[in-house]
């Protein structure tokens, strides 16, 4: 399931909620009952394109040992 961070605009403190995706726009209440909270933006390192045990091309473009320059 995944987790959600919101931070509170009322006392600043930042919290995290799990809940399903279906239900990710629904408001937060911070745990000290505060309701005036927003989403925080979350970053997630994403690596690679495409499956597993995938390498990539080797060489290719220009200077990069396919062109002869």
């Amino acid at each position: 399931m995944p987790r959600y961070e919101f931070r509170c605009r009322s006392c600043g403190d930042i919290f995290e909620i799990d809940r399903p995706m279906a239900r990710a726009a629904e408001p937060a209440t911070c745990p000290q009952g505060h309701p005036d909270t927003v989403k925080l933006l979350s970053t997630v390192a994403v690596t690679g394109r495409g499956g597993a045990g995938q390498r990539p091309a080797a060489g290719g473009g220009c200077c990069g040992g396919g062109c002869g320059c």
